[in-house]
């Protein structure tokens, strides 16, 4: 069973900002595209970001022009700057590819 580990997560007030990190095996990393998901209690998990190993980025309409994926590949790392944080972003957050398991996530709290 093969996860990544994420990283970063916390308590912020609205309108704040939280950096998440991702870090997984090197021989999985940098043969596939990277993604964020995330999980509100209750609701299913949905794609927030993505990231090909070339760079080219997509973003759930949810999270347009306040997240941006980016990846490290020299430190097997993908990061996932969150701007402007809403309440209604508040989940726990994993990271994922297609060789990978689901992880623990990291919580991401957002107060009003």
């Amino acid at each position: 069973q093969v996860q990544f580990v994420e990283s970063g997560g916390g308590l912020v007030q609205t309108g704040g900002s939280l950096r998440l990190s991702c870090v997984g095996p090197e021989n999985l990393f940098k043969i596939d595209g990277m993604g964020w998901y995330r999980q509100a209690p209750g609701k299913q998990r949905d794609m927030v970001a993505t990231i090909t190993p070339a760079g080219v980025r997509t973003y759930a309409d949810f999270v347009k022009g306040r997240f941006t994926i980016f990846r490290d590949n020299a430190k097997n790392t993908v990061y996932l700057q969150m701007n402007n944080l809403k309440p209604e972003d508040t989940a726990v957050y994993y990271c994922k590819n297609s060789y990978a398991d689901w992880g623990q996530g990291t919580q991401v709290t957002v107060s009003s």
